[in-house]
């Protein structure tokens, strides 16, 4: 074998020669599909502001393309990566690089605390902890909901993402999702930019967007209780195509005309759905629910 890759090597446009050096073939099942757009791969890591000072948590590094441009401009970077076919290249791509450590882990099975090597302790945004990665798939709203709703947050996620997923996670009232009333929660979306599938190799079957989600310092609306704040949510949409009243009756096991009850004194009318509401209408009614 021969000496490191270099990045001019392997950074763009060559996947395909390097998997071949290494007998290593994309993982379908991992959704492993590896960015050679140069104009992309800058503009996710200047979405993602880094300096010496931040920590970056990357999620499927690969091939290390993107691995490579973060250890640049960060202190550290800690990459997640569940194959052993790829770390196996990233142990040669990534060798110049002293402040990149290569972790064998299921991120959705780790705390996000215990990977960075932050302290436990209760709920809070580390700062310079950021998250930058090219998701698979298969985990996307997974693996969103287990980096926002750990006790240790990132202040910023940088995100590729299935362009679908993307615009349910931007949706406002009218068009809103279980997924994007869970990220609103915790973070403000924005699209950087959208990825078209000839971007890849091996080229998806779907158009990507990359988002950046800046984790909210305080919550955005007043909620005591966060397990019945998203309780509702999840009966509220069980049955999203019903009216409010039928589908939260159906997800609390209440009757029809107390899960009315329960929405008018949230100032609801019953008969609006789910995918209408704000995330200010669903604090009024977990306040409600929790009076009760």
């Amino acid at each position: 074998m021969s000496g490191p890759t270099s990045p001019s090597q392997f950074e763009l446009g060559r996947p395909s020669e390097l998997l071949k050096r290494f007998g290593v073939r994309p993982r379908k099942g991992l959704g492993q599909h590896f960015l050679v757009s140069r104009s992309h791969l800058a503009r996710i890591v200047g979405a993602a502001e880094l300096g010496p000072s931040n920590v970056v948590l990357e999620v499927g590094p690969g091939l290390g393309v993107l691995t490579d441009a973060l250890a640049r401009r960060a202190g550290r970077v800690v990459a997640v990566e569940i194959d052993p076919g790829m770390r196996r290249i990233l142990g040669e791509t990534l060798r110049q690089h002293k402040n990149v450590e290569v972790v064998a882990a299921d991120v959705l099975k780790v705390d996000p605390a215990a990977l960075i090597g932050a302290p436990p302790a209760p709920e809070r945004i580390e700062p310079g902890y950021k998250v930058v990665a090219n998701l698979p798939y298969n985990i996307t709203s997974a693996a969103i909901r287990h980096l926002l709703e750990a006790p240790v947050k990132p202040e910023r996620s940088v995100l590729m993402l299935q362009r679908e997923v993307a615009d349910r996670i931007l949706a406002t009232p009218g068009d809103m999702s279980i997924l994007a009333v869970a990220v609103q929660f915790y973070a403000t979306p924005s699209l950087v930019t959208t990825v078209p599938a000839g971007a890849f190799h091996p080229r998806p079957k779907v158009d990507s967007a990359v988002l950046s989600l800046d984790t909210h310092s305080a919550l955005p609306v007043d909620v005591r209780d966060t397990k019945l704040f998203f309780r509702l949510v999840r009966a509220g949409f069980g049955q999203k195509r019903k009216q409010l009243r039928n589908s939260l009756a159906a997800g609390l096991g209440l009757d029809t005309a107390a899960a009315a009850a329960l929405l008018e004194s949230a100032g609801i009318d019953p008969r609006r759905r789910a995918q209408t509401l704000s995330l200010e209408e669903w604090s009024r009614l977990a306040a409600v629910a929790d009076s009760l």
